[in-house]
Order: structure tokens, then C-alpha cells, then sequence
């Protein structure tokens, strides 16, 4: 019968710590596993992340230029023509037309653009309309709906 005072881990399990700077007889002794001279043998060495010996880290060499929006919007688009081609009764939304393929996935805002024509009037339910596709949709008697 197996007792908690007969458990033992497996084989390997358990390591000893590597207590070095302990004498020649710790078999860490000497050097205490720093190899020979160099900068990582010395006390209180510690060697900052992209530390490249004294060369001029690549994080200075390359230009720094521009500016990039955080919160910046980019729109999956979608033109006018494309609505035309576009066989649906209903109201067209992003999601169908992501799962038709003519947005993106990853494309969470979507906005049509004016280019092309439109002859059916079609409803939609889009994030942001161009001026020139508001009324061409209109026009052919279409609505828009803006999704906020």
C-alpha cells in the first residue's frame, strides 16, 4: 500500500541548486562558472538589453521619421458599381458583405465611395458615405443608413 511517506518524486526531478563561488570542492569553485576574464566575469556585471559591445545599437542607427495616428480610422471600402452588381432584396450590411467577400474580415468600419454607376435602389447600412455616392444612391432611389 502506497503512504505519503513513501512517495518519492521520478528520477530527475528534483536538481541541486548550482551554489557557485564555493570552493574547489563544490565542483563550481574558481571561477564559480563565469569562464575566463571578460565583461560577464566581473562582480556587478549586468549587460542592458541591446547592449552591442560599444557599437552604435541598430535602434540609433536607423532614421526616426514620420508620425503614426493611434487612433487613426481606416475604412474598408466599398464603390458604388460594386452595389449595382450586388443581388439582395434586403438591407446590405457589413456583415454581408463580409461574408460575400467584398470587405474584409478585419475591416471593421466600412465606407462606399461614389465611383461608377448605380441604376437600382438599393438600402445600406454602411459607417461612412462619400458625397458623390450619397447621391448617386439617392438618386436611384436608394437609402443610406449611417451606423455610428
Amino acid at each position: 500500500m502506497i503512504t505519503l511517506d513513501s512517495l518519492t518524486p521520478h528520477e530527475g526531478a528534483k536538481k541541486k541548486k548550482k551554489r557557485i563561488g564555493r570552493g574547489q570542492g563544490s565542483g563550481h569553485g574558481k571561477t564559480a562558472c563565469k569562464g575566463q576574464k571578460g565583461q560577464k566575469s566581473r562582480s556587478g556585471a549586468s549587460i542592458p538589453a541591446g547592449f552591442q559591445g560599444g557599437q552604435m545599437p541598430i535602434y540609433r542607427q536607423l532614421p526616426k521619421r514620420g508620425f503614426k495616428n493611434p487612433f487613426r480610422k481606416v475604412y474598408g471600402v466599398l464603390n458604388v458599381s460594386t452595389l449595382n452588381a450586388i443581388e439582395h432584396d434586403g438591407v446590405i450590411d457589413v456583415e454581408y458583405l463580409q461574408q460575400r467577400g467584398l470587405v474584409r474580415k478585419r475591416d471593421k468600419l466600412v465606407k462606399v465611395l461614389g465611383d461608377g454607376e448605380i441604376t437600382k435602389a438599393v438600402r445600406i447600412k454602411v459607417h461612412a458615405v462619400s458625397k458623390a455616392a450619397r447621391e448617386k444612391i439617392e438618386k436611384a432611389g436608394g437609402s443610406i443608413e449611417i451606423i455610428s
